[in-house]
């Protein structure tokens, strides 16, 4: 961590991720959310797409072989981080060198926040084999709070993917999921054609907690990735589980709320900048007037 302004202490997180030079998702989300919030966020870049996933005939530069240098680096120069978050990850090759960083950079504090995107809507995404789970289990084993949806969930635990689930079906995922990750934070969960939100457990204390906002029924790229930044940011900031859930479903809904009037959204993802300063405020990171 560092000081900030007036010697207030920043905490300083790493997220490892794909960058896309066009289009709101994963490294372009991260950074700015968190910067919002009030938390330094180095980047370990897993590769650089000139568009999202959702245009045609995009290019990647794929950074595996970049991982390990960076974070040899960064522990010859004794960087601390706070906290360490994985999102999107290509390939069993970028698993294996994702664990290895953690286990390079993870102090005795550094909290792991491991989002296994991979897949959605029942099954996996395009360029994954059947067997890419298997891989990304070993990623969710070292973190400290595990950030799947549904299918995701549903994958990682070898449980048949039910598109309408009931509570009963959510809370046994969440203890299934906890054979993995002490605490798990189910994202998209819904139990009503009115209200979406998530619910988390935390296998220490065997405690199960909901919350929900209203549902959009919208669909926009890049979701998840705010969702799982705004957890860890409010983390940082010193709330609970509990209470950065509640900030993240409530930030997710004011961001898909500003996007829903913007035709061209579902091409270049949520417009999540327009609700910034809405996060801002209810972080308490928002300036003074002058």
């Amino acid at each position: 961590m560092q000081k900030g302004c007036e010697g207030l202490t920043m905490k300083r997180v790493a997220s490892i991720q794909d960058i896309s030079c066009l289009g709101r998702c994963s490294l372009t989300v991260a950074l700015p959310v968190l910067s919002v919030m009030g938390v330094e966020c180095a980047v370990i870049p897993t590769a650089v797409l000139s568009t999202h996933t959702i245009f045609p005939d995009f290019t990647c530069r794929d950074l595996t072989d970049e991982l390990l240098p960076i974070a040899r680096h960064w522990k010859s120069q004794q960087v601390h981080l706070d906290a360490i978050a994985s999102g999107y990850l290509a390939s069993p090759r970028q698993t294996e060198a994702v664990c290895r960083v953690f286990d390079m950079l993870r102090g005795a504090d550094t909290l792991i926040v491991v989002d296994p995107a991979m897949a959605d809507h029942g099954r996996l995404y395009k360029p994954f084999a059947p067997d890419f789970p298997q891989y990304m289990k070993k990623v969710c084993r070292r973190a400290d709070v595990l950030v799947p949806n549904l299918t995701e969930a549903c994958l990682l635990t070898d449980t048949p993917y039910r598109e309408d689930p009931d509570e009963a079906f959510v809370r046994e995922l969440l203890r299934k999921l906890s054979t993995l990750a002490p605490r798990v934070v189910l994202t998209g969960v819904s139990f009503d054609d009115e209200h979406l939100g998530a619910m988390s457990y935390d296998r220490g204390t065997g405690r199960y907690f909901t919350y929900f906002n209203e549902k959009i029924h919208a669909s926009f790229h890049g979701t998840g990735d705010i969702f799982t930044a705004t957890v860890l940011g409010g983390m940082m900031q010193g709330r609970t589980l509990e209470e950065a859930v509640r900030l993240a479903v409530d930030f997710t809904l004011e961001c898909i709320r500003c996007t829903c009037a913007d035709p061209a959204a579902s091409w270049y993802g949520v417009e999540f900048e327009k609700a910034l300063p809405w996060l801002a405020e209810q972080t308490g990171q928002a300036g003074s007037p002058t």
